[in-house]
């Protein structure tokens, strides 16, 4: 272990390592500050604020901190260290009250043959016809605000079962319909077994297995993806470089992928160009539209309640990522405190995209074409039922785009002789899906050519005919400066071709403007639930598509620090309720997009693919297509043979 104060090849914002895990959780059990029979819900990196990175230059030390969340026992008391692991010191311990941690899987294992073994749960599965609980499958879903007490001291969980006929069957196909346990994770107890009447198992499902189909496609022919010289990106432990861009890759336990100092190596400017100080998911919400009893207090918050980073995929077994591939581990904690490394769990590779730009001369019947290409930075989360991808892309010309691909199987209901609600679609016989959204919330801390940046939203404004627009065919580019948190929350309106674009006045192109970047969002909902909703209340930054905040240390995660069972009103309502200036500052803008889904058949038994996401792409921040340096492609790999 480096002492302090010796200097290391070692950067602040390096993803952990095992040892440090390690180190973090022995100082903290030789405190003899805690029980030894605590759990640790998470171990993270304790990044440094942005003045200590500004003063770090490569040799100096790293003081590589970290932060432990422990809880104690089981109510809702929980403290939340700080070490400093190479001093092997405490230098923070707080105490949290009246809250509660994400999910603890510990707890979750213990619970389940309670659960099997309770003589209520017993007796509501024989009634279905199921007296061999060996393969009932038992997932576990947060309750939310939804008819429980937030200020007492459990921490409660509900139980949804669903039959699988042999192990490896798809338990989804074969919903238990309206029963569900509640349970007190930290106690082991189950406190209530919830039957609202039988509904009849579905048939055993079909399965979605290569080996259980009738037959596989025969004229799927290979394509090869090859780059014989090696691909263009360099990474350097966790700095990347590719082509003129430069950034960190980082990995967090709830966000998953996190990006670092993301910044535009400017041969034409002759500097290096940061545009984003940190970029990450931090919160996503899925709220269902039925309102039944049995399906209308779901909704999860699968980053704060259950957390991305730690049920992130190992990709080295599957097809997630294709050509010539750099895998970057993950060091996550288990709850006893001990490290796991989740290999190859963020993946990065080129791919080709096609044309980057094209012009034929008509005149002197030259062509001009060149290649697109991007970087792809992605890993895959399974919560539950579904796959989340997450896939930055990084692109020649400047651009950056964050797409989300959403997978897996659907959250299923079981429907007597077909009856199907107004709220839910039918997917399969004897199987329906409610409606619901998936609504996520990026984070994206600008520092546009620096960290002072000014937000304006800009806008298509059509103009009325008259003497000076006599064909009625007028229209022009307005831009309304938001100057205070409240002002800025906002809404898309695709209509209007709505975006936001941040730039830095303190910065002027070569045409005399201030270069920016802007944030081009999808066609993007926000949540459908009443504002005054639970759900709504916990998860409010999706009630709106923009939010912009003046940058504070602590304010990391749209809907707080501990969703699981709050009442609402955190993150940012709360933040933004201030109304601080956003003008001429450090700013952090947050944008709610995703998907609302109406289940189809073609969803059933796994879904294909949907997507979501958006773009930032510059605006002024260069002088000209800063592509044109762009080499052609060899003329025989634009020809057919």
């Amino acid at each position: 272990m480096t002492t302090r104060g010796v200097t290391d090849d070692r950067h602040p914002l390096d993803m952990l390592t095992p040892g440090e895990v390690r180190r973090g959780v022995e100082v903290i059990r030789a405190s003899g500050r805690v029980d030894p029979s605590a759990l640790f819900a998470h171990v993270v990196l304790d990044e440094p604020t942005k003045e200590a990175l500004a003063r770090w230059q490569p040799g100096d030390p790293a003081d590589r901190r970290v932060r432990v969340l422990v809880v104690p026992g089981p109510t809702l008391d929980m403290v939340e260290a700080t070490v400093a692991v190479d001093a092997g010191e405490i230098v923070g311990w707080e105490t949290i009250e009246g809250m509660r941690p994400a999910l603890l899987f510990t707890e979750w294992f213990r619970v389940l043959p309670v659960i099997k073994a309770h003589p209520e749960y017993v007796a509501a599965m024989a009634r279905r016809g199921v007296t061999d609980l060996t393969n009932v499958q038992l997932d576990p879903w947060p309750v939310g605000s939804f008819g429980f007490d937030t200020s007492d001291d459990r921490r409660m969980a509900r139980a949804l079962s669903f039959v699988r006929d042999e192990p490896r069957a798809n338990g989804y196909g074969r919903p238990v319909e309206g029963l569900f346990v509640d349970v007190d994770l930290g106690r082991t107890q189950v406190v209530d077994v919830v039957d609202h009447g039988v509904v009849p198992l579905p048939s055993p499902p079909v399965s979605y297995l290569g080996e259980d189909q009738p037959s596989l496609r025969e004229d799927v022919r290979p394509i090869a993806i090859s780059q014989p010289d090696g691909p263009s990106f360099v990474a350097d432990g966790g700095l990347v470089r590719w082509q003129k861009w430069r950034f960190r890759v980082g990995f967090d336990h709830y966000e998953g992928l996190v990006l670092h100092q993301v910044a535009y190596d400017d041969d034409v400017a002759g500097r290096t160009r940061s545009i984003l100080h940190r970029a990450s998911v931090t919160e996503m919400v899925v709220p269902y539209g039925d309102p039944s009893p049995l399906h209308g207090w779901k909704n999860a918050f699968d980053a704060g309640e259950f957390g991305l980073g730690r049920l992130a995929n190992s990709l080295q077994l599957g097809c997630d990522c294709v050509g010539e591939i750099r895998y970057f581990d993950a060091t996550m904690a288990d709850e006893q405190g001990r490290p796991v490394v989740i290999e190859n769990a963020i993946c990065m590779h080129e791919e080709d995209y096609g044309i980057l730009w094209k012009h034929t001369d008509q005149h002197s019947g030259r062509t001009e074409v060149r290649r697109s290409r991007r970087l792809v930075v992605s890993f895959v989360a399974t919560v539950g039922n579904y796959e989340y991808g997450f896939f930055w892309y990084f692109y020649l010309d400047g651009t950056i785009q964050l797409e989300v691909k959403l997978t897996g199987i659907v959250s299923p209901m079981a429907v007597d002789d077909g009856l199907v609600s107004e709220f839910a679609n039918l997917v399969a016989p004897g199987v329906a899906a409610p409606h619901h959204q998936h609504l996520f919330s990026a984070r994206l801390d600008f520092d546009v050519d620096g960290p002072v940046n000014v937000v304006e939203e800009v806008e298509a404004e059509p103009v009325p005919g008259g003497a000076d627009n006599p064909w009625a065919n007028a229209f022009r580019l307005r831009a309304t400066r938001l100057e205070t948190e409240l002002a800025a929350r906002r809404d898309i309106d695709p209509l209007r071709s709505r975006s936001w674009r941040i730039s830095n006045p303190g910065v002027r192109n070569g045409l005399g403007r201030p270069v920016a970047y802007k944030l081009v969002p999808g066609s993007t909902p926000v949540m459908l639930a009443d504002a005054g909703s639970p759900v709504a209340q916990r998860a409010g930054f999706a009630r709106h598509n923009l939010w912009v905040t003046a940058y504070a240390e602590g304010e990391r995660r749209a809907a707080g620090e501990f969703p699981n069972q709050h009442r609402g009103g955190d993150g940012l309502p709360r933040w933004t309720a201030a109304d601080r200036s956003i003008v001429d500052t450090d700013v952090v803008c947050w944008h709610t997009f995703g998907v609302t889904h109406f289940a189809r058949p073609e969803d059933w038994p796994v879904m294909p693919v949907e997507y979501c996401g958006f773009t930032l792409a510059p605006v002024g921040f260069f002088d000209r297509n800063p592509t044109l340096d762009v080499p052609p492609s060899e003329p025989a790999s634009c020809h057919a043979t």
